[in-house]
């Protein structure tokens, strides 16, 4: 899957393109499933983000999980026939590098493993971010997508009270999570304030709540983005470079093995579906995850 021009989802192609294969320190995997993350449809439209320069044509997709059947020279510890996730480039393939894997946890499908990678890293890093700490509590703004269920699930894990916004008909998810839930909408900051002290914030759903979450949170340093741009004209830190995917790999393989995270697939996606997938992730309230199956 490729797109030649920034644009809506028509721009998306699938295509016969080269092989990739495994350079020095990578591995390539015969993809299974896809994760489909907003950067995705983000880095299509052609919005400036610093971590993810574009030539065009380009491929799509960060996340994967499959088999591997290229190792690259000076890569130990994984080996052909291995079922692995990790994050990667233009992994809507059939084919694709990974410069960061772990082995896939016992029990879980591939559909499930590709919906991890980026979401474990990104919740790992605007919890480090925005420096919430146990016996505090962090409200999260869109908190039933894919990194919202990993924040509020790494939170509890952590001791740190999650106070979560979503649509009505995933009030209960939230609560399922660890949550204490209430909806977005006219009057949610009001409902916020009811709930108690709010020490950190994080914004996982641009949906313009930025100036509201700096109000309750009392500070613009305690509180981090990930999906509004315009974050840094409120003091605003906007998180969009990746930290270490390895070592978040690390903690989720752990986090899954214990059962202290799972992150449900909402729905899964054909290949030839990609633009399907990017117009439902684009449109919000999500319940978890959307992955494509190769």
């Amino acid at each position: 899957m490729s797109f030649a021009e920034f644009g809506g989802p028509d721009v998306l192609q699938l295509v016969d393109a080269e092989e990739p294969h495994a350079g020095p320190g990578r591995i390539r995997i015969a993809v299974r499933a896809a994760g489909v993350n907003p950067v995705d449809w983000r880095v299509r439209e052609g919005q400036v983000l610093g971590a993810h320069p574009v030539e065009l044509p380009s491929g799509v997709g960060l996340d994967a999980a499959g088999v591997v059947d290229e190792v690259g020279e000076g890569v130990t510890g994984v080996e052909v026939g291995d079922r692995v996730f990790g994050e990667g480039a233009d992994t809507y393939a059939d084919f694709a590098v990974l410069g960061a894997w772990a082995r896939m946890p016992e029990g879980l499908t591939f559909e499930e493993a590709a919906g991890y990678p980026s979401v474990v890293e990104t919740a790992l890093r605007v919890m480090r971010e925005v420096g919430v700490r146990p016996g505090q509590t962090l409200l999260v703004s869109g908190a039933s997508g894919g990194v919202g269920s990993a924040v509020l699930q790494i939170a509890r894990e952590r001791g740190v009270t999650v106070i979560g916004t979503a649509g009505a008909a995933n009030q209960e998810y939230l609560r399922d999570l660890g949550a204490v839930a209430t909806t977005y909408g006219e009057g949610w900051v009001e409902r916020v304030r009811r709930l108690g002290e709010v020490h950190a914030a994080l914004d996982l759903a641009g949906s313009g709540v930025i100036r509201e979450l700096v109000e309750l949170t009392g500070s613009p340093e305690r509180v981090v983005s990930i999906a509004d741009l315009g974050a840094p004209e409120f003091g605003v830190r906007f998180s969009g470079v990746a930290g270490s995917v390895p070592a978040a790999l690390a903690e989720a393989v752990d986090l899954i093995s214990r059962g202290k995270l799972h992150i449900p697939v909402e729905k899964s996606y054909s290949l030839a579906e990609a633009a399907s997938a990017h117009i439902d992730s684009q449109a919000g309230h999500t319940r978890g995850r959307r992955v494509l199956v190769i």
